[in-house]
């Protein structure tokens, strides 16, 4: 499920030039409320506001052990994107299935692996999902805590577009 929060209110800056006009000049938006049990794995500023990304309200799947489903918050300033993703916490076949921008993809994960910027947003949350204690932690720095959970760090790593579109 792919859900997209837009605010109305925002004001193009030539219109705020206006004299009383909506907003004051350099009056902005106000970013959304975060859910309540926003795990936040990355917050960082960028040229349109604060980039954040989290998670919350994750549920295990009652037909799949293992599996577990979570609602993954992905903010650009005042715009959010809400998706649910699915992840697998097997030691034998980890994984990350989510909707990136209108396509499912699959990320088959190698816990304690080689981290970079292709995989290390999956590896974040596969973190925080399945190791709780973890979140927020830098995936590269978790190697030898994987090893001492009993993930190999050595199995195939791969992302697959996956025909369709995503809800």
């Amino acid at each position: 499920m792919l859900t997209t929060v837009r605010r109305c209110w925002a004001v193009p800056a030539a219109l705020a030039l206006l004299p009383g006009l909506l907003l004051p000049l350099g009056a902005r938006a106000e970013p959304p409320s975060r859910p309540p049990g926003l795990v936040v794995l990355e917050e960082r500023p960028s040229q349109e506001g604060p980039r954040v990304l989290g998670i919350y309200a994750p549920r295990q799947d009652p037909a799949s052990p293992g599996l577990w489903r979570v609602s993954f918050w992905q903010q650009r300033g005042v715009d959010v994107t809400i998706r649910t993703d699915s992840v697998r916490c097997s030691a034998a076949a980890p994984m990350r299935l989510t909707n990136e921008s209108g396509s499912w993809q699959l990320a088959e994960l190698n816990p304690g692996g080689t981290i970079h910027p292709g995989n290390r947003v999956h590896h974040l949350v596969w973190w925080a999902v399945c190791h709780p204690e973890l979140a927020g932690r830098e995936p590269a720095e978790l190697t030898a805590v994987a090893r001492q959970l009993g993930y190999s760090g050595s199995l195939r790593e791969s992302v697959q577009n996956l025909p369709g579109r995503g809800r």
